[in-house]
């Protein structure tokens, strides 16, 4: 081989070494673990985030419970956004996130729903309220787990402080996730529910008809980390792009509390 061939070829490895070496560094594909109330709302910003040529983001949704056990024993999990501080601590005192990338970027509140074809009018959420009346003879509430799922406990912690939990206690139809309660009330299976505001927001089949006193259970906050086994430097772009104005729009579009 000519010394002018031998050039070309060391000039065109080059250029292919640097081109993968700049599609590698600057895109990486991640997994998300996200509270199963993101759902339409992350969907949307994913792709977003995708369009920017930052990599493919793979969504996993469930309750953050869930989520946080599959991290625990092993999930490739890049980044964890959970409905409630509690899961997250979990993690962390396991020592299973990245130090220094969690913060609360997102708020909810918890409302009661009916079916949209239900003749119950919009009530005060209050100690006087006939929830027992509201559900009729056979009639259950439908609502998150409340012994693991975020938006069961905080409706838990809600009935409790307003002391509507007699009337319901041994009438609840427990979700796995706030979006199957959701469904139970869309199909009418439930005369009634209680979600998030922002799961409320992205249903036409169900009508909210009262709010839960923000100070009857605690804050509904959303906090979001990297996971310690996660392509750290790109779940952290991911997590940055997560308060970015662009993504705080639809966040907000979709009932959330941005902070």
């Amino acid at each position: 081989m000519t010394n002018l061939c031998k050039s070309l070829v060391l000039v065109i490895s080059l250029f292919l070494w640097i081109g993968v070496y700049q599609a590698t560094a600057t895109t990486t594909d991640i997994t998300v673990f996200a509270a199963a109330s993101t759902t339409n709302a992350l969907t949307e910003i994913a792709k977003i985030y995708e369009s920017g040529g930052s990599g493919k983001v793979a969504l996993s949704f469930a309750s953050s419970s869930t989520l946080a056990k599959q991290i625990e024993n092993g999930a490739p999990a890049d980044v964890f956004i959970s409905a409630d501080a509690e899961w997250m601590d979990y993690l962390e005192g396991k020592k299973l996130l990245e130090t220094g990338s969690r913060s609360e970027f997102l708020g909810n509140r918890i409302v009661l729903i009916v079916p949209a074809s239900s003749a119950v009018q919009p009530v005060t959420v209050s100690p006087q309220l006939d929830l027992a009346a509201m559900l009729g003879k056979d009639g259950l509430l439908s609502v998150g787990d409340p012994s693991h799922v975020p938006v069961g406990k905080y409706a838990k912690a809600a009935l409790e402080r307003l002391r509507l939990w007699p009337q319901v206690k041994n009438k609840i139809a427990p979700a796995k996730d706030v979006r199957a309660g959701l469904a139970l009330v869309e199909r009418a299976e439930s005369p009634l529910g209680i979600v998030y505001a922002s799961d409320a927001v992205i249903s036409n089949n169900v009508r909210v008809v009262g709010k839960f006193p923000t100070d009857s259970h605690p804050n509904i906050d959303y906090p979001v980390a990297a996971v310690k086994t996660s392509k750290s430097t790109a779940a952290l772009n991911f997590i940055r792009f997560l308060s970015t104005p662009q993504a705080k729009a639809i966040w907000a579009k979709y009932g959330f509390e941005v902070k």
